[in-house]
């Protein structure tokens, strides 16, 4: 970048950076911002396919989930980063539809470049997408239809809808059993719902079917003696957030010890302020004891024959969730354990779970807490599985703390489409050019969904257009028998906020992108520093104070 002046030019930039600006810019950005809409665009539905994400050390994942997808990608194009943006933002709120949000906002873009062809301008585009964002959330909010807590069926429709195409469609209805169980075990009266407190493990080893739910706590740990019992009834629980071991001294101390008897003293003092520690968790009427510290080998023996059963170095976040399922406290000393600490569990035993010893902590004073096991053949069927499970769990919670849903299968988006350029008629003007290209986007939808499941897109189209002309709102695409069907009656349910959540972020990352017409790009190699610069003999001394260009 530089200017003539008398023949002169003066550098503005440093040396070695790159200045794109006007149309390059804005094709450079859309052209990689649809390049990342395109790598997960067939991922979208039910046939939607899979992808392999190899990393650097070799490590494979194979996922549906747009945003696993674009998290894995090692992506370098700073517009790029903006669309993965869009899927972090989606599923942060609500868990799913990361990938209609992200073919979305590349459909924006170009739609938006046509218009600039055209010579609309960027802001114009802009100021159209914006209202039409807008009016598309208010339509789609008339569109909703209430869920009641109790509304079981509704809800497994709603994590099945989630599930579908994630490869967990061969254990579905069982998968969205336990999905709806534990939501609605850990909700509160007042309808708020943690899904902390729903704990997923994941096993390696049996089908998909053998997956289940405790109700209550599942701790990855065995007893830390072997001598301990397997299972304790009338459970009272004490959690210790301190070791069980002997205190060494707080300050550098040097013992001189001269013969054995005072070496076999010492020891013995050890021993005993050991048995100290292990009579007051005893004393407490403890029978139970979940450390999230160790546990000294000579406490595990005496601990043992007391038959107290004890796990060792238990997560915090499991600890919590412990507390919250028994009602006991997290005591952080040993001088601080009375009996008033304690929790209460019907029954504490240690299971093996695939070949793995795990603790169960079930039958709760306050049975808020569940957990799920689920099974798979290999690791990858397992963690794709895990972020289906998670996903639903997500979609059935937003969709009881909003108590909202919408049908699914692209008939939102095609009703839209429809309501949004009769929107665009009245609104008149350049600004109704950005409109109706954001009507035309939305069908990107409906059309990928098309795509991906073998079928012609542009009879699809039609005829759901067809379907939404005489009034049938919920007519989206059945990808099994390739006809538009009646979504609501198919159980192809999202909760609203999926839509609105990907409508609002999809637009305003197209806006953002399209409003940039310069990318000023630094180069890689750095200068020298200021500290450098001092070394080589007062930096620009001689130029009289000028800064540095």
């Amino acid at each position: 970048m530089s200017q003539q002046m008398g023949g002169q030019p003066i550098l503005i930039l440093k040396e070695g950076s790159s200045r794109t600006r006007g149309r390059d810019a804005q094709s450079i950005n859309i052209a990689a911002a649809k390049a990342v809409a395109g790598a997960v665009r067939t991922t979208l539905g039910p046939k939607g396919m899979d992808k392999m994400l190899v990393d650097t050390i070799g490590d494979v994942v194979i996922t549906n989930d747009g945003v696993t997808i674009l998290k894995e990608m090692d992506i370098e194009h700073p517009a790029a980063k903006m669309m993965v943006e869009v899927a972090k933002t989606q599923d942060d709120e609500v868990g799913d539809g990361t990938t209609t949000a992200v073919v979305v906002a590349g459909e924006l873009l170009k739609r938006a470049e046509d218009l600039l062809e055209q010579d609309v301008h960027p802001t114009v585009i802009a100021h159209g997408y914006r209202m039409a964002a807008e009016k598309a959330i208010e339509i789609v909010r008339e569109l909703a239809i209430d869920v009641k807590p109790g509304d079981s069926e509704i809800l497994m429709k709603i994590a099945g809808t989630a599930m579908t195409g994630k490869g967990a469609e061969a254990a579905k209805d069982k998968l969205c059993d336990l999905v709806v169980r534990a939501v609605t075990m850990v909700a509160d009266e007042d309808g708020t719902i943690d899904l902390d407190y729903v704990k997923v493990e994941k096993k390696v080893g049996g089908s998909i079917e053998d997956s289940k739910i405790v109700e209550g706590v599942l701790i990855d740990k065995e007893r830390v003696h072997p001598a301990m019992p397997k299972k304790v009834e009338d459970a009272k629980i004490l959690l210790l957030n301190a070791a069980v071991e002997f205190k060494k001294t707080e300050v550098d101390a040097e013992i001189n010890i001269t013969s054995p008897d005072q070496l076999q003293m010492f020891l013995d003092e050890e021993e005993r302020m050991i048995r100290n520690i292990v009579d007051k968790i005893v004393a407490s009427g403890a029978n139970v004891l979940f450390c999230q510290k160790g546990i000294d080998d000579i406490a595990q023996h005496y601990l043992a024959k007391a038959g107290v059963f004890a796990a060792r170095r238990v997560k915090k976040s499991d600890m919590e969730k412990l507390s919250r399922a028994t009602g006991a406290n997290l005591v952080s000393s040993i001088d601080a354990i009375t009996p008033d600490e304690l929790g209460f569990a019907g029954i504490v035993e240690e299971r093996k779970v695939s070949g793995e010893d795990m603790t169960f902590v079930e039958k709760c004073k306050n049975p808020k807490a569940v957990s799920i096991i689920i099974k798979g053949g290999t690791e990858h069927v397992v963690d794709e599985l895990d972020r289906a499970m998670e996903d639903a769990l997500r979609v059935v919670e937003v969709a009881l703390r909003d108590k909202k849903f919408v049908a699914g299968g692209g008939s939102p988006e095609v009703e839209l489409s429809l309501r949004l350029r009769e929107y665009a008629a009245t609104v008149g003007g350049r600004a109704q050019l950005a409109i109706e290209s954001f009507a035309n986007a939305l069908e990107i939808i409906p059309r990928t969904l098309a795509e991906n499941a073998g079928l012609d897109p542009i009879d699809i189209l039609v005829e759901l257009r067809a379907a939404h002309e005489k009034g049938q709102k919920t007519a989206g695409l059945d990808v099994y028998s390739g006809k538009a069907g009646d979504m609501l009656k198919m159980g192809v349910v999202e909760p609203l906020r999926v839509k609105t959540q990907a409508l609002n972020s999809a637009a305003e990352a197209a806006v953002m992108i399209l409003r940039i017409d310069d990318v000023i790009a630094s180069s890689k190699s750095a200068g020298p520093s200021p500290e450098e610069m001092a070394a080589m003999g007062g930096g620009m001394g001689g130029m009289g104070g000028m800064p540095p260009m």
